[in-house]
């Protein structure tokens, strides 16, 4: 095994470590919840009466699919932007390389 892929290896070993660790020390006795939950329970405590401007258009069947929906949303968002900044990368690199040329340069 070379260098190089040790080190990857143990990158990605230690970033499964920083998600995995927590969760195991904890042993499940955590009740995880996110901000929007909070922030439900928080607004109907302090305002029993209170009912929502609106309804959502597409309520998911289980937390499971929320999830696998929200993972989704974010990979599609990193590639259009991954996407975007190589474009923009490759157009200022084209650029440059285009202005270093001179007309002797030239096929």
């Amino acid at each position: 095994m070379t260098r190089q892929r040790l080190v990857t290896a143990l990158l990605a070993l230690g970033v499964v470590l920083l998600f995995a660790l927590p969760l195991a020390v904890d042993g499940g006795r955590s009740a995880y919840v996110g901000s929007d939950t909070q922030a439900v329970t928080a607004i109907q405590e302090s305002d029993p009466g209170y009912r929502p401007w609106f309804e959502s258009v597409f309520a998911p069947a289980s937390p499971a699919v929320e999830s696998g929906l929200f993972a989704l949303q974010a990979a599609v968002g990193g590639g259009v932007l991954g996407y975007v900044l190589g474009r923009l990368r490759g157009r200022r690199l084209a650029a440059h390389d285009g202005a270093a040329r001179t007309p002797d340069d030239t096929p």
